[in-house]
């Protein structure tokens, strides 16, 4: 896989499809559905500063933990900072999980349909359908100023340094 951009995924090297996506680089758009199955775009959220979690199922370990950890990072920014955790989970799970975890300020959208997510912003596992995982912060003029594509898959993303970027896009 030379030259190709991977992550690791069970224990193994796993393409990625799609460019990355780069602070200073306008932030791509892309179409989920939301757990009412409801089309979402990039211009749902335009002029919030963003933290969006990209992460492979909210039924594991990590993924689970790392969504209610911004669920508590979202009560600390009140309605300065929007959180979408993006996944390919079925709405159905992610609406069941949410409720089961109780993670209710933290946007959770389902990739599943179109996968435009995990192609237009570099995450996309394609060899196993699933998004890998990454942190991007989107300032209110739609401008990536953090981007951090986790290397391997297990591992949980620098939290310190997304929420320092979201303060300094707000301000």
């Amino acid at each position: 896989m030379a030259g190709a951009r991977t992550t690791v995924f069970g224990g193994r090297d796993v393409a990625l499809a799609g460019s990355a996506v780069e602070p200073g680089d306008m932030a791509p758009d892309f179409r989920v559905i939301d757990q009412s199955l409801q089309t979402r775009t990039l211009d749902d959220f335009k002029g919030k500063t963003l933290i969006i979690a990209s992460v492979p199922s909210l039924d594991t370990g990590v993924c689970d933990a790392e969504t209610r950890r911004f669920n508590e990072i979202a009560g600390e920014f009140g309605d300065q900072v929007q959180i979408l955790t993006i996944s390919m989970d079925l709405p159905f799970a992610q609406k069941r999980w949410c409720g089961a975890a109780n993670v209710d300020r933290v946007t959770v959208l389902s990739d599943h349909r179109e996968a435009s997510f995990g192609q237009n912003w570099g995450t996309l596992i394609d060899e196993v359908r699933l998004l890998s995982r990454a942190v991007f912060v989107v300032n209110p003029e739609g401008r990536v100023v953090y981007s951090q594509y986790v290397p391997q898959v297990g591992e949980h993303p620098d939290y310190d340094s997304a929420v320092a970027a979201a303060r300094a896009a707000i301000g």
